[in-house]
């Protein structure tokens, strides 16, 4: 198989189906009280997806303005802040000792809801950042069904697992959640190998708005939920939900909806420094949760 043949499987089919089954495994964790906490625990629910939902598009955007970036990069970012949340954060917030049922729930309604949201978004941000006029356009409601197949689909799938084989289920999820961050490292590296001339380059470019995203939106998590008092393990998981992203989605959506290999880059950078920072602050808290234990 040629070079050309093999990143365009990759593409057209490795990521898809990888996707797909990430997916499926937030399925597997599902049940449909989960979408009904959003009723039970309306505060915590609502300012953890106020946060996902509005202000960080909105950060994403301000950066992606006023910092010196080139029109694809700066579209990577609003590829970003369009998908928030995924299983890389339940994870994240399960180790944090965080409140995962909060983590979970932020998860998939937002999954939902982003179906709906991302085309329309990302079409304003494309017509800003490229220009009005820019032939990369995509068809409103074609990719709303191409990420239902992604997204809703698979969840779906994931949770008529749970409900009627909830071994399965239970005994897939720890399986999964580590082969999504499998799948993320080789994305990474597919990404570096194929365009390893402008690593560098798109490195230097992308990196401070990528650790400046990274922070401010964790800072975002943390101290609306400070200060509206919520307790220290929906606080948790609101900073890890808001400050971890679905790259992993934003760089399929580079890669096959926009065939754009340096908008990939973005999302791809900002993987590795959310990955160090959320397990800094997993270590920090896991560190105070012994400290305290001890005192008891």
């Amino acid at each position: 198989m040629q070079g050309t043949e093999l990143v365009t499987l990759v593409k057209t089919q490795v990521i898809p189906i990888c996707i797909f089954l990430i997916m499926m495994g937030m399925g597997l964790s599902l049940v449909p009280n989960d979408f009904k906490r959003v009723a039970k625990a309306p505060k915590a629910v609502s300012i953890g997806l106020l946060n996902q939902l509005i202000f960080l598009p909105l950060i994403g955007f301000t950066l992606a303005t006023v910092m010196p970036l080139e029109p694809e990069y700066a579209v990577g970012v609003m590829l970003l802040v369009v998908c928030p949340g995924g299983t890389t954060s339940n994870m994240f917030s399960h180790l944090a000792k965080g409140d995962v049922a909060l983590s979970v729930t932020m998860t998939a309604v937002a999954s939902v809801i982003t179906v709906f949201t991302i085309p329309v978004v990302l079409n304003f941000s494309l017509n800003h950042f490229m220009g009005q006029g820019s032939e990369l356009q995509l068809p409103i409601v074609a990719t709303m069904f191409s990420l239902m197949k992604l997204t809703i689909i698979p969840i779906a799938i994931g949770m008529l697992i749970k409900a009627f084989v909830p071994k399965l289920a239970a005994s897939s999820q720890v399986h999964v959640s580590k082969f999504g961050i499998l799948f993320l490292t080789l994305l990474i590296i597919f990404l570096t190998y194929i365009q390893q001339d402008i690593v560098i380059p798109a490195l230097i470019a992308t990196g401070p708005v990528a650790l400046l995203l990274n922070i401010s939106t964790m800072a975002l998590g943390y101290y609306s939920s400070k200060w509206l008092k919520l307790s220290p393990a929906q606080t948790t998981s609101i900073t890890i939900e808001v400050g971890l992203q679905n790259s992993t989605l934003s760089m399929f959506m580079a890669l096959t909806l926009l065939a754009n290999y340096k908008m990939s880059f973005t999302p791809a950078i900002y993987t590795l420094i959310m990955l160090f920072t959320a397990g800094v602050l997993v270590k920090t808290l896991q560190l105070k949760f012994h400290s305290a234990q001890k005192k008891i």
